[in-house]
């Protein structure tokens, strides 16, 4: 379901329940995509060199129709990273197309 701490390289077909999500603590970097996303490989490599320098959880989840929990998130394009400290939505980027988009995410106080 998730890397523990750093890149997680897939997109994972089961998500978690977002009751799970918003039970965790401390910062979470949820990413909702799919592996043959061009738009979601292009940004790969900003997100894995971001989080090089973070240590937070990572959680990638293959999203798509009828995928709850990227509904849930109100997420449309791919991919789209979230945020989540404690359990809540503090701060989104859609389509990074940078490390620096992506380390101003993390950044979010």
């Amino acid at each position: 379901m998730q890397s523990p701490i750093g890149f997680d390289p897939d997109y994972h077909q089961e998500a978690p329940e977002r009751s799970a999500l918003e039970a965790l603590s401390g910062d979470t970097l949820l990413e909702f995509g799919t592996s043959w996303c061009g738009h979601c490989q292009r940004a790969a490599p900003c997100v894995e060199q971001a989080l090089t320098a973070a240590s937070l959880r990572h959680v990638k989840v293959e999203d798509g129709k009828g995928r709850r929990l990227g509904r849930s998130f109100g997420v449309k394009l791919w991919p789209t990273l979230i945020l989540l400290r404690d359990g809540v939505e503090v701060g989104r980027i859609v389509r990074p197309t940078s490390t620096e988009d992506v380390m101003a995410l993390l950044e979010t106080p």
